[in-house]
C-alpha cells in the first residue's frame, strides 16, 4: 500500500510539472506575441511621422559612456551601446547610460578597535570604475553606494585583525589586502577597484603622548649609550697615550711645556702654573744638560 502511494505521488508531481511547464510555454508564446505586436505598431508610427520621428529615435552616446538597451524591460543586445549614434523605438525601448570613467569617493573615518585593543581612527579614499555597464545596471541598485558601503565593513575588518604597530608600519600591504578583498565583492557588480589609499591613522591624545613619550626615553637611552661609547674610547686613547709617554720622561715634559703653551695662546692673561723642580734642574732634555748656575767668585 505505501508503496502504490508512492508511486500516486511521483506520478501526481509529474503531471504537475507537465502542467507548470506548458503554462511556461504557453505565457511565453503570449509574450512574444504581443512583444512583435508592440514593436511593430512602433515602427508604424516612427514611418508615419518621419522625419519628425528622428528626433525620439537617434540617441548619441559620448566616449566615456555606454547605454545599456532596454526593450519591453529586457535587455536587447548582450553589449551596451555606444560610443556616438544608435537607434531606438519609442514608447517600447529604454536605456540607461552608465559612466566608464574612473570614480573616487571618500571613506567616512572608521573607529576600529585594533588587534590589542587600541581604538584607532582611519579614512580612506577608493578609486574604482566600470568594466561591465550591463552587469553594473542589472545586479545592483547603485554601485557607487553599494561600494562605499562595502568599503567601509572591509576597512573595519580589515584593521581589526591587526595590531597598532602593524596598522602604522605595514600601510602598504594592507592597502593592497583592502584593495583585494575589495575587488573581489565588487567585481559581481561589474567595477573594478584600481587603487586604496589610506588618508589619516588617528589615536587618542593619551596614546599619542604615550608614544612621545616613549619615543623620547628610547633617544635618551640612545645618547646616553653614544656618550658611554666615546668615554670608553677617549679612555682607551687616554691609556695609549700615558703608555707611550711612560717610556721617555722627556716627553712628559715636553708635554706639560705644550700645556703651558696653550694655556697662554689662548687668553691673554697672566698664569700662575706650578712647575716641578725638575725640569728646571740639571736634566737630560731632549739630549743635551742644563749647565747648574755657579757662585760668584769673591
Amino acid at each position: 500500500m505505501a508503496e502504490e502511494k508512492q508511486q500516486l505521488q511521483e506520478v501526481d508531481r509529474k503531471r504537475s510539472r507537465v502542467g507548470q511547464e506548458d503554462q511556461v510555454i504557453g505565457s511565453g508564446f503570449a509574450s512574444t506575441c504581443c512583444s512583435a505586436l508592440l514593436v511593430a505598431v512602433a515602427i508604424f508610427f516612427c514611418i508615419l511621422f518621419f522625419p519628425f520621428s528622428l528626433c525620439f529615435v537617434i540617441k548619441v552616446v559620448p566616449e566615456y559612456q555606454r547605454a545599456v538597451l532596454f526593450r519591453l524591460g529586457r535587455i536587447k543586445d548582450e553589449e551596451a551601446k555606444g560610443p556616438g549614434l544608435f537607434s531606438i523605438l519609442p514608447c517600447v525601448d529604454k536605456f540607461v547610460t552608465v559612466d566608464l570613467r574612473t570614480v573616487s569617493f571618500d571613506v567616512p573615518p572608521q573607529q576600529v578597535l585594533s588587534k590589542d585593543s587600541v581604538p584607532v581612527h582611519v579614512d580612506a579614499v577608493v578609486y574604482y570604475r566600470i568594466f561591465d555597464p550591463i552587469i553594473s545596471v542589472t545586479n545592483v541598485v547603485d554601485v557607487k553606494r553599494a561600494t562605499k558601503l562595502l568599503a567601509q565593513t572591509t576597512l573595519r575588518t580589515i584593521l581589526g585583525g591587526h595590531t597598532l604597530s602593524e596598522i602604522l608600519s605595514q600601510r602598504d600591504s594592507m592597502q593592497q589586502q583592502f584593495q583585494e578583498y575589495l575587488g573581489a565583492a565588487t567585481e559581481a557588480w561589474g567595477a573594478k577597484v584600481e587603487r586604496v589609499e589610506f588618508k589619516d591613522v588617528r589615536l587618542p591624545q593619551t596614546m599619542q603622548r604615550a608614544m612621545a613619550a616613549e619615543a623620547e626615553a628610547a633617544r635618551e637611552a640612545r645618547a646616553k649609550v653614544v656618550a658611554a661609547q666615546g668615554e670608553l674610547n677617549s679612555a682607551r686613547a687616554l691609556k695609549e697615550a700615558a703608555e707611550v709617554i711612560s717610556r721617555s720622561p722627556t716627553a712628559l715634559k715636553l708635554r706639560y711645556l705644550q700645556t703651558l703653551n696653550v694655556i697662554a695662546a689662548e687668553k691673554g692673561s697672566t698664569i700662575i702654573f706650578p712647575m716641578p723642580m725638575d725640569i728646571m734642574g740639571a736634566q737630560d732634555f731632549g739630549g743635551f744638560a742644563l749647565p747648574h748656575p755657579q757662585a760668584p767668585h769673591v
